[in-house]
């Protein structure tokens, strides 16, 4: 439906009988193609490259074809996508993901975030909507320049003088400096 190119890592439910359908935890042995529409393999042909249960995420989101990340908003890979400056769909699940999302679309206007139905599901037609707006809408273009504001912020952060560098010398070195006693700060 939205005509881009992609890759996705597709798995399959976990093995609990949790009620949300949740992907996250013991995985089945099952082949996770199972679980696709039907003939999702036949129109996505050509445009999509299924992998099955993982893929590298570093050096996906590092490679220069990647467009964008539709993220569930851990900071962990918020993080990877920042330092790569891919701009991001945010697809929050539980815990603090909602609030990350929040800041990554509201605030920092580094991400988009699909709007799901009064029924809480978010239908085909509105993914298709935000992954052609961060792709090639231009909605996407701001996402995409606010993003690379990000990334150069972050490298700076961590260059050998950057405020990320000294802040964990500092860190380190009271911890070696340490008497042993607890402390609160100094």
């Amino acid at each position: 439906m939205s005509h881009q190119q992609f890759l996705w890592v597709v798995r399959s439910p976990n093995t609990t009988r949790d009620t949300n359908a949740s992907y996250i935890g013991p995985q089945s042995n099952s082949n996770p193609f199972n679980y696709l529409p039907e003939g999702f393999l036949g129109r996505t042909k050509g445009r999509a490259l299924l992998v099955p249960s993982w893929a590298p995420q570093i050096q996906v989101l590092g490679h220069r074809a990647t467009g964008g990340f539709l993220n569930h908003c851990g900071w962990n890979s918020t993080l990877e996508s920042i330092l790569n400056g891919v701009p991001l769909i945010s697809w929050p699940l539980h815990g603090d993901q909602k609030m990350v999302a929040v800041q990554l679309v509201e605030h920092l206007k580094i991400a988009l975030r699909p709007i799901a139905g009064e029924d809480g599901l978010i239908r085909r037609e509105e993914i298709s909507k935000v992954v052609r707006g961060l792709m090639v809408g231009e909605e996407g273009l701001a996402v995409r320049n606010e993003m690379n504001v990000l990334k150069e912020a972050a490298k700076n952060a961590m260059s050998e003088e950057g405020s990320s560098t000294k802040s964990l010398e500092l860190l380190v070195s009271q911890w070696k400096n340490r008497s042993g006693e607890p402390s609160l700060g100094t």
